[in-house]
Parts: C-alpha cells; sequence; structure tokens
C-alpha cells in the first residue's frame, strides 16, 4: 500500500522556519536585581546624602534639611523594561515638601545635581503621578483614578511600585493599582535613559528603597535616544520647581 502524504503548503513551513529563528528573541528576559542590598555597586550619587542603611538604598536626613534635590542614579542606561521596587517615604510635613519619585529614562543635568526625564512621583498630593523632571518642568500624566491610589498607598510604610516601559507607553502601578498609562507623543523626547531615585529638597525627610528588580524588554526599532535628540542642557534657574500642592479652597457658603 502507497504511503499517505499529506499536503504541507510551504507557506506555513516559512513561517514555522521563522518562529525557530526568532524564539530565542522572544524568550522572556531574565530578571536581574539592580541593588545588592549592601552596596552602592552600579548606582552614583552625592554620598553626603545617599548611601545604604538597613539594606535598603537610603537618601535624605533627618537632622538636616535638604537643600537641592539629589538623585542617585544607576551607571548604565536601559530603554524598555519591567521595574519593581519597594518605596518608604517618611518625614515631617511641618519642617517642609517630603517627596521623592523613581526616574526612568533619565540623564543627568551637566553642572547640577538635577536630573532630566520622567519621574514616577511619591509623596502626599503627589503619588501616582508622572512628573517630567527639568525638561518639561510640569505633571505630564495625573492618576488613572487618583481616590483609588491614594488609598493604595501606605504612608511611611513600604510600597510596591512597578514601573512599565514599551516604546512611548509608560505605565506605573502602586501597590497593585494603575497609576499611570501614558503614551509619549513628543518625537523629540528620548526613549532611553537612567534609573534614578530622588529625594526632593525641602524638609527632614528619608527614602527607602529595596527589592529592585527589572525584567530588559526588546528595544523599540527607531526610538529616539538622548544621542539623537541631545543631552540635557544647564538648568534654567528660573524654572519652575515642584512645591507642595496648596490645600482646596473651601466652597463658597450660599445662603
Amino acid at each position: 500500500m502507497p504511503s499517505l502524504r499529506l499536503p504541507f503548503p510551504r507557506s506555513l513551513l516559512l513561517s514555522f522556519s521563522l518562529l525557530l529563528a526568532l524564539a530565542p528573541a522572544l524568550r522572556a528576559a531574565p530578571t536581574i536585581s539592580l541593588f545588592d542590598g549592601q552596596s552602592l555597586t552600579g548606582w552614583e550619587g552625592d554620598a553626603k546624602w545617599w548611601r545604604v542603611a538597613d539594606g535598603a538604598l537610603t537618601g535624605g536626613s533627618t537632622t538636616e534639611k535638604i537643600p537641592r534635590n539629589f538623585f542617585l542614579a544607576t551607571t548604565r542606561s536601559f530603554q524598555n523594561f519591567d521595574l519593581r521596587l519597594k518605596l518608604k517615604l517618611t518625614g515631617d510635613p511641618k519642617t517642609g515638601l517630603i517627596n521623592s519619585g523613581v526616574q526612568i529614562r533619565s540623564l543627568r543635568v551637566p553642572a547640577d545635581t538635577e536630573m532630566s526625564g520622567y519621574q514616577v512621583d511619591a509623596g502626599d498630593k503627589w503619588w501616582g503621578k508622572l512628573y517630567d523632571e527639568s525638561r518639561r518642568n510640569k505633571v505630564i500624566a495625573e492618576p488613572l483614578d487618583a481616590p483609588a491610589a491614594d488609598a493604595a498607598v501606605k504612608k511611611g510604610d513600604w510600597n510596591d511600585y512597578r514601573i512599565r516601559t514599551d516604546g512611548p507607553r509608560i505605565r506605573a502601578w502602586i501597590n497593585g493599582v494603575p497609576t499611570v498609562d501614558y503614551t509619549e507623543a513628543d518625537p523629540a523626547i528620548a526613549a532611553d535613559g537612567k534609573i534614578a531615585l530622588q529625594i526632593h529638597s525641602g524638609g527632614l525627610a528619608l527614602v527607602q528603597v529595596k527589592d529592585v528588580t527589572l525584567e530588559e524588554l526588546p528595544p523599540t526599532p527607531g526610538a529616539p535616544t538622548w544621542d539623537k535628540v541631545g543631552h540635557p542642557k544647564p538648568r534654567d534657574p528660573n524654572a519652575k520647581k515642584k512645591k507642595a500642592t496648596p490645600p482646596a479652597a473651601p466652597a463658597p457658603v450660599t445662603k
């Protein structure tokens, strides 16, 4: 009896071969740790304001008001990634603004302590916002659901941050609650850069960060980079500075 041969379309064979060739690139990248829990290896910043304490990257002071914004930055750049970390912010609001944030796709500003780039914010009245630090100097994305984001925050305690960048899209979560879903429309905004932690100028405050892990995602072909769009320029001394959000005015009394 002759053997039975089933037709096998050439197009399907080519598709299968292509899938095999791309398989290594399609596999999920391993998750790496960006902090060894003991040292600042892989990070750089002002040693007066940044250190390792109690197994956490620690910025700020409980005895000296913070005169300027200070950042602890990774020594390497990233483009697309899924970043996870735990962040705790403490301080006395009576002494000044208690604020921090996680910088992404950022570079240092020449001759300054500032960094230029996106910041997923942290702090009272700022939780869950996406701020453009030392560039557009404004909030570019409000929380998707501000009451839900604020309710999710464990004030004075550890909070799980997740930040995912993929091409022009940036998403963020705090303790599993979605806070940011922003798509960059400006082709002149870089899609790569350092990851950094901020301690904001103002009062007596400490920010602590631990369990910093990152899964690097495939780069976006043709994406704008700092090398293409131009590196940060010296900061304008008249640029806006982030300030504590004033309390809402009381509603007028009607008779």
